[in-house]
């Protein structure tokens, strides 16, 4: 039997996998539902929470909980979770292992090749980290394609006639539009640009600090010093974007947010869709920018366009429909969930690698130019140093070698330093430097002339760069992994993370067998996260200080949560979980 190959969504806000089945891509059943939170984070007990339950648990105990990891994957930032340290690319393996498991479950049989999303304007460092990430996870990732070239190819599959197309894409933390020709299943992909830091958590983030600065200038205190509250505010101000994508109010109710002289301070605001719109309008505008510079780079005009597709879960917002349907002159279509066009896409991807029966073929292009710092000669005969010399332009058709010959500076140089950068800038050290090393020992012709080399790119399917330069005269090659500002995992290091993160289920496990068992009254299974919320409830209500009124509150709510647990209904649940969770920050203040 053929091995299957999964197509996953890694989004900065929620996750999705796929798989073709009868030929057709279809998602797979994560946890509730067909969508995984992107959260990842460590239960009091010591329990891996992954997906839902850490993201109820995010709101009570964000020391303990990581989101939107995807924004610092491909830098050396790390991160710390209940004490720990951890690299993006291991958060991220916490991620696609929980989507790994649900693949398997459904297929019922073990997964270990996956296709795997990116922004299309993600550079070298962080399609590399996203590689690692999946290496880590147990899953060896055969290609790596950019999220709206995966929405189109999903979208294109039973297009026969020739189309273009422009893929708009707006997710939790990046944006993307991609101008695609669809031509009898060949998915062409003629320009692509976008920012890797707008999309919904920016938009939650600005909601909130509206709401926070209200509070701020009624109450004279800053929501934003403070973690939980800070937390909270930013849960209830995304759940009220959610509300506001298909109704004109959402009413924020917090209460006990933060105390003045021991008095009690809450927020119940009503908020009408027009002033949310009002909020994230400028930074909507900045995505018919881009528009137009990929229409631009494209060389079609908007009115050429034959279809718009919205894709990302924050284009369900009623302005976004409105602000593009302006731009381009015509309706959107969303014929496929915008959550889950882009991993039905990579199922296809996926599918077409495995050797499925599935008529399409990709055609993708490098989202940024790839090139060297190299020294210009001025009009004036002035030498310009830190000029960016492109070999590769952006909107490049992948896989692609492009070669150009330089000189040293100066007759007699036998060493140069070879820096390689990703961006549009002129001035090189303006861009993303991807890594640079040295070539020595260099032989001139004579004594007086400069000495030529030919600088080699090579940009595989992925988009992942190998770098070679060539002495002309002694042939002498030179042909190094880039020492990047991020270096590049080794074996031993994917080895050591894998390793570290076995360690954390497992001692999750052990903890796990020794609980006191207080609140294993129930006859269902239990998620962890509120597990964990019923017995830091628990706990509290142990409290000698705990006043009456309080203790009855989160009683009450705890049988709340237990009935709506015996009775299976998830929403109800997660409402009262947030309730506790309000009753517990107050009584743990």
């Amino acid at each position: 039997m053929q091995e299957k190959i999964i197509g996953i969504d890694l989004g900065t806000t929620n996750s999705v996998v796929a798989f073709i089945k009868d030929g057709v891509p279809v998602l797979i059943p994560v946890s509730e539902g067909h969508i995984l939170p992107s959260v990842v984070g460590i239960a009091p007990q010591g329990e891996v929470l992954v997906g839902k339950p850490a993201r109820n648990q995010w709101v009570a105990a964000p020391e303990n909980t990581i989101r939107s990891i995807k924004r610092k994957m491909g830098t050396n930032e790390k991160v710390t979770m209940a004490g720990k340290e951890y690299t993006p690319q291991e958060i991220s393996a916490f991620i696609l292992k929980e989507l790994k498991q649900a693949a398997e479950t459904t297929i019922g049989e073990t997964v270990s090749r996956a296709v795997i999303t990116v922004p299309a304007y993600f550079n070298e460092l962080q399609r590399q980290a996203t590689m690692e990430a999946g290496e880590i996870a147990g899953l060896k990732v055969e290609r790596i394609i950019n999220e709206p070239t995966a929405s189109a190819l999903a979208y294109g599959l039973d297009k026969e006639e020739e189309l273009h197309v422009l893929v708009y894409d707006l997710g939790g933390g990046t944006f993307d539009v991609s101008i695609i020709e669809l031509n009898n299943g060949v998915v062409d992909v003629l320009a692509t640009a976008g920012n890797n830091h707008l999309g919904g958590d920016d938009f939650d983030e600005m909601f909130a600090s509206f709401i926070a600065k209200e509070f701020a200038d009624e109450h004279k205190i800053d929501l934003q010093e403070n973690h939980h509250a800070w937390a909270r505010l930013l849960r209830a101000a995304e759940e009220a974007k959610i509300e506001l994508s298909n109704a004109p109010y959402a009413l924020i109710s917090l209460e006990y947010i933060a105390y003045s002289k021991d008095i009690a301070l809450h927020i119940r605001r009503e908020v009408k869709r027009h002033e949310f719109e009002e909020i994230i309008e400028e930074k909507l505008k900045d995505t018919l920018v881009l528009i137009d510079k990929a229409l631009k780079d494209a060389e079609l005009e908007a009115n050429q366009i034959d279809r718009v597709l919205l894709v990302g879960g924050s284009t369900r917002s009623p302005i976004v429909w409105d602000l593009v349907t302006q731009h381009m002159g015509q309706e959107p279509h969303i014929e496929i969930d915008p959550d889950a066009a882009v991993a039905l896409g990579a199922a296809v991807q996926a599918g077409i690698i495995a050797g499925e029966e599935i008529d399409a073929i990709l055609v993708d292009v490098t989202p940024m130019s790839l090139g060297i710092a190299a020294a210009e000669i001025s009009f004036a005969g002035q030498l310009i140093p830190d000029k960016f010399a492109p070999l590769i332009r952006r909107n490049t058709t992948i896989p692609v070698q492009q070669s150009k010959v330089f000189s040293t500076l100066y007759p007699g140089q036998d060493k140069i330093h070879i820096q390689v950068y990703q961006g549009e800038e002129e001035t090189a050290s303006d861009n993303v430097l991807l890594g640079d090393f040295f070539v020595e020992d260099l032989k001139p012709n004579r004594e007086m002339e400069l000495t030529d080399v030919t600088v080699n790119f090579s940009l595989d399917i992925n988009a992942i760069l190998d770098v070679t330069v060539i002495e002309r005269k002694t042939g002498k090659e030179v042909r190094k992994q880039l020492k990047a500002s991020r270096q590049r995992l080794s074996s031993q290091d994917i080895a050591s993370s894998q390793a570290k993160i076995a360690a954390v289920y497992e001692q999750g496990e052990e903890d796990e067998i020794d609980e006191d068992g207080e609140i294993d009254d129930l006859s269902i299974e239990i998620d962890p996260g509120t597990k964990a919320l019923l017995e830091r409830a628990i706990k509290v209500l142990s409290k000698e200080d705990l006043s009456a009124d309080l203790a009855s509150k989160i009683s009450v709510t705890v049988e709340k949560i237990k009935d709506s647990l015996s009775e299976d209904e998830s929403e109800q649940t997660e409402l009262y979980c947030d309730e506790l969770i309000d009753w517990l920050i107050e009584a743990e203040e």
